[in-house]
């Protein structure tokens, strides 16, 4: 058989088997180690690749970023850090116009920065901001959708988890990437309020005023900010001037975490125990959708699947930005119907090629990799980030929540243009703290 038939073949395999309920690292994985095999026609190759590929880089130290990331998330949660931050976001926005919605969406993208993870994100700032919004009779679809929104800006705003996942299949610089994801993400926030500002101006019974606070609450409320900022600065800013490494950021601020939960009294050993265990789970789903990933895309390698793709691409007499809009295009699609994560690891190692061989920026192709995955994530129909928000509250109908995610989505699909066209939104900065590389 045809290598490159048989690569086409695996995929859609693999897409059919989770479609039909398997878990999508272990159809990776099953797929990858049978397509091995009949590949290189050897099943000692293929036993050798199941022996050695899944240890050999679940015990690499670069992968220690993951679990000590999802870690200091879960004792963020624990401490109530996003409760001060929501506060405090709510105190200064929340006399304005629809200034509920931009507490929101300020919360998450503070909240996603000492967390990393979307779910997470939208969980614990949606079910803060949305008894608050309903009380001041903001419209229910509009008040999810923002928690929906605001979840996707931890994947751009570091530590992302996307960045970390693609930083170690396309092996890019994590600090690098984390540097390209705040000037996008900073960006992204700016017109996801507009975009709600804009809604609210236009029907004020979307976001009516907030109550009003004097200057003495606002200033006082300031105080929820600090835990956040110092964590930040510790992990990131410690990063990027080159005392420690990611890993090491990882551990310092999972360490950080702890010790603010112990001295604000929330620690007890009940939601310890519940801290480890959520993250365990997290982290055993991450790994094993990466290891699947991993055995997978040695597969598509024997097959020579991207590197026929690569050619064929660049050989091309089209603009290289046509091949850059069908990629966009797949991308989007996927991201609609698959797991974030499991997208990312699955598809650069066949796409990550064909965008250098058209001489694309690495750096600049994982940005807009996350940013179109964080647009699939809440385009409706299929839109996983909507349906967790959804869960929230059983009175809203997700009709109305995709009514009110549809301003975020022309949003972030305007942002997602502006990095396409103007590479510097990410690469400048990166270039700036580390200087010209990967």
């Amino acid at each position: 058989m045809n290598l490159t038939l048989l690569g086409i073949i695996g995929i859609l395999a693999m897409i059919g088997l989770t479609f039909f309920g398997m878990n999508m690292g272990m159809s990776m994985f099953f797929v990858g180690l049978v397509g091995y095999w009949a590949a290189t026609g050897s099943w000692q190759q293929a036993i050798f690749l199941f022996r050695t590929v899944p240890f050999t880089n679940a015990s690499s130290y670069t992968m220690v970023v993951i679990p000590l990331f999802v870690l200091m998330g879960s004792f963020a949660l624990m401490s109530g850090m996003g409760k001060g931050l929501y506060d405090c976001c709510e105190h200064w926005l929340g006399r304005l116009p629809g200034g509920l919605s931009f507490a929101t969406l300020v919360a998450c993208g503070g909240f996603g920065a000492i967390c990393g993870a979307t779910n997470a994100t939208v969980l614990t700032m949606g079910r803060l901001s949305y008894p608050e919004m309903k009380n001041h009779g903001y419209d229910g679809g509009l008040s999810l959708a923002t928690a929906a929104a605001g979840g996707t800006l931890s994947w751009l705003i570091p530590p992302s988890t996307g960045f970390i996942l693609y930083g170690v299949i396309a092996t890019c610089s994590v600090g690098r990437l984390f540097a390209a994801g705040i000037i996008p993400g900073i960006i992204l926030l700016i017109a996801y309020i507009a975009a709600c500002s804009i809604c609210c101006i236009i029907n004020p019974s979307l976001g009516p005023k907030g109550q009003s606070y004097t200057m003495k609450e606002k200033v006082r409320s300031l105080v929820g900010l600090i835990p956040i900022v110092v964590l930040f600065a510790a992990v990131i800013g410690g990063m990027f001037s080159g005392i420690f490494s990611a890993t090491e950021a990882a551990a310092i601020g999972c360490l950080l975490a702890f010790i603010y939960t112990v001295a604000v009294g929330k620690f007890n050993v009940k939601d310890f125990l519940k801290a480890l265990s959520d993250s365990v789970k997290s982290i055993c789903m991450v790994f094993m959708i990466m290891l699947g990933a991993y055995v997978f895309g040695y597969f598509l390698t024997a097959t020579g699947l991207p590197q026929n793709l690569a050619r064929l691409a660049t050989g091309m007499d089209v603009n290289r930005y046509v091949i850059m809009l069908i990629i966009v295009v797949i991308y989007f699609l996927l991201g609609m119907v698959m797991d974030s994560m499991a997208t990312v690891l699955l598809t650069v190692p066949i796409f990550l090629p064909v965008a250098t061989g058209l001489g694309f920026d690495p750096i600049w192709f994982g940005v807009v990799i996350v940013m179109i995955m964080c647009a699939g994530s809440i385009t409706p129909p299929i839109c996983f980030g909507v349906f967790v928000a959804s869960t929230i509250s059983n009175e809203v109908p997700l009709t109305r929540i995709f009514k009110g995610i549809l301003p975020y989505c022309i949003a972030i699909f305007a942002v997602t243009v502006l990095v396409i066209f103007f590479p510097g939104m990410t690469t400048w900065l990166p270039n700036l703290i580390y200087g010209p590389g990967v």
